[in-house]
């Protein structure tokens, strides 16, 4: 069995980078997606989810350095429950997406950038940029 998100988004705000007290570095953002659909009396809907995304280390380091709000990127990862207890004794829960790779996708429209400004790809510019984690063999 397989714990496997693949998720295409729009950066909601600048990542945010902090370090834990070993030393690891832990970068998060969010992402979000969008689907359309009629509903059922033909109208077209859309409904947009938010997704945390957590990049730890070079992951997370790569993002921090080429990821800004607005960006397109698609992230490969898997799912993180956490269960916790607040100051008021309830339980919580939560949801993440732990990032093991993160493609960049498009940097986003500059201010000076007109709307019908053409992608990275239909421009002829470089392969979209990875980041992702090594693993040992």
């Amino acid at each position: 069995m397989k714990n496997t998100v693949i998720l295409a988004g729009f950066v909601g705000s600048n990542p945010e980078v902090r370090t834990t007290q070993n030393g690891a570095s832990i970068t998060s953002l969010s992402i979000a997606t969008t689907r359309s659909f009629k509903d059922g009396e033909g109208h077209r809907q859309t409904e947009t989810e938010w997704h945390r995304i957590t990049c730890f280390n070079g992951v997370g380091k790569s993002v921090a350095e080429h990821v800004t709000k607005g960006a397109l990127v698609m992230v490969t990862g898997r799912i993180h429950y956490t269960r916790w207890t607040d100051k008021n004794g309830q339980i919580r829960y939560g949801c993440e997406i732990l990032a093991e790779q993160v493609d960049f996708l498009s940097r986003p429209r500059g201010p000076t950038e007109p709307a019908g400004e053409q992608s990275l790809a239909d421009r002829g510019a470089p392969a979209p940029r990875k980041a992702s984690r090594r693993r040992s063999k």
